[in-house]
């Protein structure tokens, strides 16, 4: 048995033994084999000693005993308090001893498998990786795996790190056997955390995301925008600087930036003074300044941010020439409404007047003409001839104005064919030069192969010869001269907007004269009716009016250009004729437009009977009209064409004769407008009491609509009022005798 050293315990006690020891086995070598034995004493000494050891060896063992109970039970106490799942595995994966933390961890209720064995609990992706563990601490003595993850129960799992430690169990009889100590740190609330922080760092970037996406967003709404956009700092220095601005104040954003605001907007950076009293401020329109010094006018506003770096200002400024200029062509546009307005209420009282004056002229007329049949016998140059003649003379000028104070009253559309507007510029040209002053010159210029244009070539004609008078009246007695020119052209969108014409093809007829030239305060009048700068006696005012309606009516528009000074330009616009029809040779001479009417032709009266004969019997017409004058003017004039005439102020009257003796009469003529009645109505109510009855209609406002709901009803002709006398009878003769009309 080896000797303990228990020095540590009893270091003096411990060399006493020793020496005593040694003086014992000393002494039989010192006396060699044949000497005698050590005395009594001697060995009672010896054995005192060794007792001595034994005991002192035994309370060293005691104290070993003592302090591995100890360490035991701290060892016991530390594994079952510890706050980790603490187990001890055999090399068959049973559970041998498994602290208070385990089982809470590992079998959390009563109905959950107990825990008996390591492996049942680790999920299947994860065995493997603990296998390999285990057989490393083997090797090694210690391993682990991470993030393993134990079933607990269908609903429970526990995620952590498996820690494994190799130990040895002794035994009393045989070697000792291999056990693995495993703790199981519970990495739950790590990787919640963990996951957690990922989350949050997600979160994080793609709020950065969102705050980069935002930041680009503002940047193309900045630098997209129709405004331009400024932003200055604390020291008014500008910072920001869009494209706009940069066009606006043209200056580049290089150049601009560190620039103060005042620079371009010296008026608003007093207006920063709001900042301390509010948040944004509407300052209104303010002058602004290019780069250049050219001043411009902006609509400002500004936005005040505070922040933890200072305060940040933001001005915004509008251009207002766009939209000074769209005021200025609303309030062109509004003038041209009002004046449209104004020539169409003008226009519709002319046109509600012209039947009691065209009745009026009608009666002078006629009665001239028979005043002077009643004169044959005078003299040529008698006085009454002469004042009959200026009477008649007198009344055809009165009939030429209400022509055309119709003309522009006129709100139908004419009877527009293909017209060739260089034949009709040429007749035109065939008058003029007859009455034209010897010192103004006319000069024609007229495109070469011009295409035809949809108008009416009365109204055309009237339209242009109107011009040109006044192109004359405007030169005066000095020398002067008028240019007529004609091309194809194609407004462009502001002239179109103006002059409210469609985006087709139109035919430009300008008008120049050489004459003094207009003011703006007469420019804005020229197409009133009856407004005139001539002196009293020498003008009308309703040239220009005329021409205004020809053109409203033909769906084109007249440009007026004149500074004083430099003579007048007029350029009507006549839209192309579609399909390119062949153009109808405008004749200025050509009777009234409509179908139906008649060309002024002196025609016979009935012929007188034979001696001996029966006299044969009058043809019988019917005269319809509410002027009493005028009936008893028509009534004169057939009568002495050998005619017989029933007159009727009253249609209903009239209607009421008819109905009474259907065969009495051959012609029936009536006026159109009569109060409470219409000539149409009439018409309609004869053809249904005498069906093969000639019906005429006379009007001095016939329109296109007046003449197709006459036609329609069975009218013969259309008479234009105020009639001559020789037009009227060979209407009526014409109508009785049957013939078809041209």
């Amino acid at each position: 048995m080896s000797e303990p050293d228990l020095s540590f315990l009893d270091p003096a006690g411990r060399q006493t033994a020793v020496a005593a020891a040694a003086r014992v086995t000393s002494a039989p070598a010192a006396n060699g084999p044949g000497q005698a034995s050590l005395p009594a004493d001697d060995l009672v000494a010896e054995l005192r000693a060794y007792q001595a050891e034994l005991e002192s060896q035994n309370k060293v063992l005691r104290y070993s005993q003592t302090v591995a109970e100890s360490a035991s039970e701290r060892f016991e106490t530390l594994f079952a308090a510890v706050p980790l799942a603490l187990m001890v595995v055999d090399e068959h994966d049973m559970v041998v001893q498994a602290n208070s933390m385990a089982h809470r961890s590992f079998q959390p209720t009563e109905r959950d498998r107990p825990l008996t064995a390591l492996m049942p609990f680790v999920r299947t992706k994860d065995a493997k990786r603990v296998r390999d563990a285990f057989a490393l601490a083997q090797d090694l003595g210690r391993s682990e795996v991470k993030e393993v993850v134990f079933d607990i129960s269908a609903d429970t799992r526990i995620t952590g790190d498996l820690h494994i430690a190799h130990i040895e169990a002794p035994q009393t009889n045989g070697p000792p056997l291999p056990q693995f100590l495993c703790a199981v740190i519970d990495q739950g609330p790590l990787l919640a955390e963990r996951q957690a922080l990922q989350q949050s760092a997600v979160t994080l970037q793609q709020r950065n995301e969102q705050i980069r996406a935002s930041e680009k967003r503002l940047e193309a709404i900045i630098n997209s925008a129709l405004d331009a956009i400024i932003c200055v700092d604390q020291h008014q220095r500008i910072t920001v600087f869009n494209p706009t601005a940069a066009a606006l104040f043209q200056c580049s954003a290089s150049d601009a930036l560190g620039s103060t605001l005042d620079r371009f907007l010296p008026d608003a950076a007093q207006a920063l003074a709001f900042a301390q009293l509010t948040t944004q401020a509407l300052l209104g329109e303010m002058t602004a300044l290019t780069a250049s010094g050219k001043e411009l006018a902006v609509e400002v506003s500004v936005s005040f941010e505070r922040h933890a770096e200072g305060e940040t200002t933001t001005v915004f400024a509008r251009d207002l020439t766009g939209r000074k200029k769209a005021e200025a062509h609303r309030n062109e546009l509004e003038a041209q409404l009002r004046e449209s307005h104004k020539m169409q209420a003008v226009g519709t009282m002319a046109g509600g007047i012209a039947h009691d004056f065209n009745n009026i002229l009608g009666a002078i007329l006629g009665n001239v003409e028979l005043a002077k049949a009643d004169c044959a016998s005078e003299a040529p140059g008698s006085s009454v001839l002469v004042s009959l003649l200026e009477i008649d003379k007198a009344g055809r000028r009165a009939r030429d104005l209400v022509r055309q104070i119709l003309t522009f009253s006129r709100n139908e559309p004419p009877q527009r064919s293909a017209v060739s507007l260089a034949e009709v510029a040429h007749d035109t040209e065939r008058l003029l030069r007859v009455t034209l002053p010897p010192a103004i010159e006319l000069h024609m210029q007229l495109q070469v192969g011009l295409p035809p244009v949809l108008a009416d070539a009365t109204q055309v004609e009237q339209a242009l010869l109107n011009l040109c008078t006044n192109a004359v009246h405007a030169i005066g007695t000095g020398r002067g001269s008028i240019h007529v020119e004609a091309a194809t052209v194609q407004p462009d969108q502001r002239l179109s907007e103006r002059l409210g014409l469609a985006p087709v093809d139109y035919v430009a007829l300008t008008v120049r004269d050489s004459g003094p030239g207009m003011d703006a305060a007469t420019l804005e009048r020229i197409f009133e009716p009856f407004f005139t700068t001539k002196p009293v006696g020498q003008g009308t005012g309703l040239g220009l009016a005329v021409v205004h309606g020809v053109m409203r009516t033909h769906e084109g528009g007249v440009d007026v250009q004149s500074t004083p000074g430099h003579g007048s330009k007029f350029t009507l616009y006549f839209p192309v004729a579609p399909g390119g029809a062949d153009p109808l040779i405008a004749n200025a001479h050509t009777a009234t437009p409509t179908s139906q009417s008649l060309v002024s032709a002196a025609v016979a009266p009935p012929a007188a009977a034979e001696p001996g004969d029966a006299p044969p019997k009058k043809p019988h017409v019917m005269y319809v009209d509410d002027d009493q004058a005028l009936v008893f003017l028509v009534q004169r004039l057939l009568r002495r064409r050998g005619y017989e005439v029933s007159g009727f102020t009253d249609p209903h009257e009239a209607r009421a004769a008819l109905n009474a003796a259907p065969q009495r009469y051959d012609l029936l003529v009536t006026d159109y407008n009569m109060p409470g009645f219409c000539g149409v109505d009439l018409v309609r109510e004869a053809r249904m009491i005498r069906p093969d009855l000639p019906v005429a209609l006379a009007s001095g406002y016939v329109t296109a609509e007046i003449e197709q709901a006459a036609l329609a009803e069975g009218a013969r002709a259309l008479i234009h009022k105020p009639n001559d006398v020789e037009e009227l009878c060979a209407t009526v003769q014409r109508l009785i005798a049957g013939d078809d009309l041209p």
